[in-house]
């Protein structure tokens, strides 16, 4: 045998033979182990059961979180067992990929999918946060803003560490995501490499039993599907949802230019009105929920009763009704927007939209006229608000104007009771040259609902300092908020609260030229109102002069503060056009 035939059947072991070509993973394999390598395999060599054990752990964990992040709902409500003993096509689809690429693009795949896997996680969660506090789920397009805002709140009731600690827990909880599924899923395609015909017959016999479960219909204890597509759902769903928002913010635009109060000369708005103090008031998460939640109305219910009976000894009469609100839970400007130009604006981009035009709001018309100063007491805001000149007010008291010297409540800046005489003191009751025409926000009621303030004495109120030990004897908001039954009690007192200031502020500093028109902006979050509660809030008109009530006698609202069952329901962006014919001179 010659040397050069030697060589051909007795190759070198750093050769590569004509029949084998090189692989990656054959290069791999030649290379020289890292320390740290040859260190693992001396313990694998070493403890050969416990290496067995904890490789098979491992991956059992890696499919185990897999599959728990493709199946996950994003609505603590479908939180069920049943929801993870589906077969999700995802996992079928990613495994067949992995199958076929060669090693270098798989590992590249595998991480790309696992860090996909784990912004989906995020997704999901985000979107249980959003759909406990506001009713809907995560916008990935407009609601970036609003995370500034939770951890503003989170400073405002749990305080600088606590809210520090939780952005931190946030973020650390993102990173162990991102790593811990991209190596479940690095780890799931090295084994699927190195069994690679158990691997195919796995994967062909999943997608066969996937086809016939989608096929047939089969489902899990009634009404879930075994046969499951929830990422590529919620991917789908959140295309289409950008898609939406971008073709939204153009035919908003067009239909905000579209008013048909924008031409009414001055001296033909608000006609019937001319010489009355109007006041706007809203309520924070004054709902429906409130008055007919067994929990809250017996307390509410009272207290409305109560008002309607003391108002009327004083001279009043109130007329109430329902409007649907454009938003649930919170993002309460969007509902007094929506209220106050007749547009229905429920998310961040309609109302930057319609705050950058000059459509007509509310204010806007009666400041238009020349016949009322228009204020603004805004005790929830607490840095510059330019807004403020698109509503059309002469002047705004922020949190900061108002004088007030107490405690916080949590996120409420200062009771109601304070900043209605704090209106009193700088507006209300000063000689005016014209009639006011105010807009008050009142946020005693707000979450967390914990500690609440207390009715104090109006001439002891001063400069707030009264309400420090109200504020220390008060009830933890973590403990409340944490009592799904004491949170509703907590709910319904601070409505009681919020709304037997404004009772009591009418018969203290009313005339007989006020006029009142108090709403809720929102239902309460879900904890409050239910995961399926509706977005409905009670409005109320108050008024000495029979007349302003006579204009709306034809809306079928019931007597008093308490809205009926049986009472019309309108949109909130309704009320605008029909509170400016009512008021016209066309009645």
């Amino acid at each position: 045998m010659s040397l050069f035939t030697r060589l051909r059947h007795s190759p070198a072991p750093d050769e590569v033979t004509a029949d084998k070509p090189v692989t990656d993973d054959d290069s791999a394999s030649r290379r020289p182990a890292p320390r740290r390598l040859r260190a693992l395999r001396g313990l694998r060599a070493k403890y050969p059961r416990a290496a067995r054990v904890l490789a098979r752990s491992g991956t059992v964990l890696a499919v185990v979180a897999v599959l728990f992040a493709l199946l996950m709902p994003g609505n603590v409500a479908y939180f069920e067992p049943k929801q993870f003993l589906r077969i999700p096509a995802e996992a079928i689809l990613g495994a067949a990929l992995l199958m076929v690429l060669p090693r270098r693009p798989r590992r590249i795949a595998a991480v790309v999918m696992g860090v996909g896997l784990a912004l989906v996680v995020a997704l999901k969660l985000l979107d249980m946060g959003f759909r406990q506090f506001l009713g809907r789920d995560f916008d990935p397009v407009l609601d970036w803003g609003l995370l500034d805002d939770a951890t503003s709140y989170l400073q405002d009731t749990a305080g600088r560490t606590g809210a520090l600690g939780a952005v931190v827990g946030a973020v650390v909880l993102l990173l162990l995501l991102l790593a811990g599924l991209t190596l479940a899923v690095l780890r799931i395609a090295g084994l699927m490499a190195r069994n690679r015909r158990t691997a195919v017959r796995t994967v062909v016999t999943a997608g066969a039993v996937w086809i016939t479960c989608s096929a047939l219909g089969l489902q899990l204890l009634g009404t879930t599907p075994v046969a499951a597509r929830n990422t590529v759902a919620l991917v789908e769903a959140r295309g289409k949802g950008v898609r939406a928002a971008l073709r939204d913010e153009a035919a908003f635009a067009k239909e905000a230019r579209k008013d048909a109060f924008a031409d009414v000369p001055p001296d033909q708005l608000l006609t019937a009105l001319r010489g009355k103090d109007v006041i706007f008031a809203f309520v924070e998460s004054y709902g429906r929920t409130a008055i007919e939640d067994e929990a809250t109305a017996p307390g509410v219910g009272a207290v409305l009763d109560a008002g309607t009976e003391s108002l009327r000894e004083a001279g009043y009469s109130a007329r109430s009704g329902w409007l649907t609100s454009a938003t649930y839970g919170g993002s309460s400007w969007l509902g007094h927007s929506t209220f106050l130009t007749g547009l229905w604006i429920d998310n961040q981009n309609r109302y930057r939209t319609v705050t950058n035009s000059e459509r007509l709001s509310l204010p806007g018309a009666f400041a238009r006229t020349g016949a009322w100063r228009t204020v603004g007491v805004m005790p929830g805001v607490q840095k510059n608000w330019p807004e403020g000149r698109f509503y059309g007010f002469d002047r705004v008291y922020d949190s900061r104007d108002l004088g007030y010297r107490g405690p916080k409540f949590s996120w409420s800046t200062m009771p109601d009771q304070y900043a209605l005489t704090a209106f009193e003191r700088l507006e209300h009751g000063r000689e005016q040259d014209k009639p006011l025409m105010s807009q008050l926000i009142l946020t005693s009621s707000h979450q967390p609902w914990a500690p609440l303030p207390k009715m104090v004495d109006w001439a002891d109120v001063g400069d707030g300092s009264v309400y420090e030990d109200i504020e220390k004897a008060g009830k933890d908001p973590a403990k409340v908020f944490s009592d799904s039954t004491e949170v509703k009690q907590e709910y319904g007192e601070s409505i009681q609260y919020s709304m037997r200031s404004l009772v009591e502020y009418v018969e203290r500093y009313g005339t007989d030229d006020t006029v009142l028109v108090v709403l809720g902006d929102h239902e309460p979050v879900a904890r409050v109102s239910g995961d399926d509660g509706g977005r409905d809030v009670p409005i109320s008109i108050v008024a000495h002069d029979p007349d302003v009530l006579d204009r709306i006698q034809d809306w079928g609202w019931a007597d008093g503060l308490t809205p009926g069952e049986d009472t019309p329901v309108w949109r909130m962006d309704a009320f605008r056009d029909r509170f400016l014919t009512a008021y016209g001179p066309g009645r």
